[in-house]
């Protein structure tokens, strides 16, 4: 039988009470009892069932339970009822979610919430409410399907995003920031003060200036290139962008969101590029140089051949003939010389298949050091070589051993006189990463503020050394410049030289 609080007239003040308070209640209230026969009945229910659930309140008769089984939508009527079972077993709360396919309004979703109470007699009632909750898991799909573009976004994505409450002063940082500085999504760095410390020190000032910038509104949005240490102690280059999305009432920031992006290869590329400008700029400037040489040295050197054979030509006596022809063998010497050194300088820039191979540097060094065994015996001559035996780079045979020695070489030269000469051989590596190797004597030095932008010119020379021709350090700087190396120099006169070499290799 259906209790109705409307018509019992014995509880009318009651039914007034409960008439108002269901009415604002949208979900259906109801008294749901089963026996021990298993008979099913409703004692109470209130009227939002019809709108609800598009049944009255007199359809809920004994034979309810099927017209309620035929609604609810087959893949969910075996959980429906093997919820309810257990709840009348276990005596616990009834709450299920479910689907129905109702008349009217179609594919609906409810759900029931209820308190079960098992009575003396053995009879077991379900007090709740049934609620339609379509909206709800409408709005729960769409934020289940966005939050799934949005991991897709984030994992397709080559940026991490990070996301800093300066409230709180925390930031949380994505799965791919974190994979960025080689670290694991489960390990904490929340603290925006770790990511500075990690920048690279060169990076720090215009890192805060162009976050300061845009903090003052100066900037619509935060852009920076800056280098990150990662936990293997490798820097990194990262595009850095942020915008402050929420400010207070004076303006102070409140919230930043923004993304990391890995820029190493990009940054790689462009300085492999700014290199490779440099040193087709100085190959095109020695190219200049190499021209105005030739000419010169060549058209001197036929110039004085042409005097010498018009001064025999003239001379008709001949009585200066032999002393002339000794001039001409000087000046014939010489222009050999002069082509000699030309030509291995076109050999360097012109060879663009040179072969290049791992070489053991501390290996080539201790090669150098035994062949200049003898060189000067005059001199007593130490040379000290801490690079390490294992230490490898990809360096062309013969090029680095006319690198080594001519440096070697060149230290003994111009030792000096008061002092031995010493030569120590260092190897280290540069803050981006490259392979260097720094020779450093206790010679003569080199006064770079006068000399330093002819120091590896062609036939210049810096001291009265009766050997000094000027070619060795331009020969020397050009094997490593196609080695896609670089070469730098630091002097000072009268307490020694050193000469770093960058290699193209990591």
């Amino acid at each position: 039988m259906v209790f109705d609080l409307y018509e019992d007239e014995d509880c009318l003040e009651v039914n007034t009470f409960y008439r108002k308070l269901f009415a604002e209640i949208p979900d259906i209230i109801f008294q749901f009892v089963i026996d021990c026969d298993n008979k099913y009945s409703f004692p109470l229910i209130s009227k939002s069932s019809d709108d609800i659930f598009e049944l009255s309140v007199s359809d809920f008769t004994t034979d309810i339970i099927f017209v309620i089984y035929d609604r609810i939508l087959a893949p969910d009527r075996e959980m429906f009822f093997q919820s309810l079972v257990k709840a009348r077993k276990e005596i616990k709360p009834w709450d299920i979610e479910f689907r129905a396919v109702l008349p009217k309004k179609g594919l609906r979703w409810f759900r029931i919430s209820s308190k079960t109470e098992l009575a003396p007699d053995g009879c077991v009632s379900f007090f709740g409410h049934v609620s339609d909750i379509t909206d709800v898991k409408d709005k729960e799909e769409k934020l289940r399907i966005s939050e799934e573009r949005f991991q897709f976004a984030l994992e397709a994505s080559t940026a991490g995003i990070w996301d800093w409450d300066m409230v709180t002063n925390s930031v949380f940082y994505s799965s791919l920031s974190l994979k960025i500085l080689e670290l694991e999504s489960t390990d904490i760095f929340d603290d925006p003060e770790r990511w500075d410390k990690i920048v690279h020190p060169d990076d720090l000032p215009k890192y805060y200036s162009d976050i300061q910038e845009h903090f003052d509104n100066k900037i619509p949005y935060y852009e920076n290139y800056h280098r990150v240490m990662t936990s293997s102690g490798n820097y990194k280059w990262i595009l850095d962008r942020g915008k402050v999305i929420k400010r207070d009432e004076n303006g102070k920031p409140l919230r930043v969101i923004g993304t990391h992006t890995d820029v190493s290869l990009q940054k790689e590329k462009e300085l492999e590029l700014l290199r490779t400008m440099k040193l087709y700029s100085d190959q095109n400037s020695r190219l200049l140089n190499f021209s105005h040489i030739v000419s010169h040295n060549l058209n001197t050197q036929a110039g004085n051949i042409k005097s010498i054979l018009d001064f025999i030509d003239a001379d008709v006596d001949k009585q200066t003939i032999n002393e002339m022809l000794q001039h001409l063998r000087t000046v014939s010497n010489d222009l050999n010389e002069t082509i000699s050194n030309l030509t291995q300088i076109v050999k360097t820039q012109s060879n663009i298949n040179i072969v290049v191979v791992p070489l053991k540097l501390s290996e080539y060094i201790e090669k150098t050091i035994f062949t200049i065994k003898g060189y000067d015996k005059q001199k007593n001559v130490t040379i000290v070589n801490n690079v390490p035996q294992y230490l490898t780079i990809n360096f062309n045979p013969a090029y680095l051993e006319s690198v080594l020695l001519n440096f070697t070489t060149n230290a003994i030269k111009y030792a000096h006189p008061d002092r031995d000469p010493v030569i120590v051989f260092d190897f280290g590596i540069e803050p981006e990463g490259y392979k260097s190797l720094k020779i450093t004597d206790n010679g003569l030095g080199i006064d770079l503020a006068v000399y330093g932008d002819l120091l590896f010119g062609m036939y210049k020379t810096f001291h009265k050394h009766q050997e000094a021709r000027g070619i060795g350090l331009y020969i020397t700087r050009n094997q490593i410049e196609a080695m896609k190396g670089s070469v730098f120099v630091e002097s000072e006169v009268g307490v020694g030289t050193s000469f770093k070499i960058v290699f193209n290799d990591m």
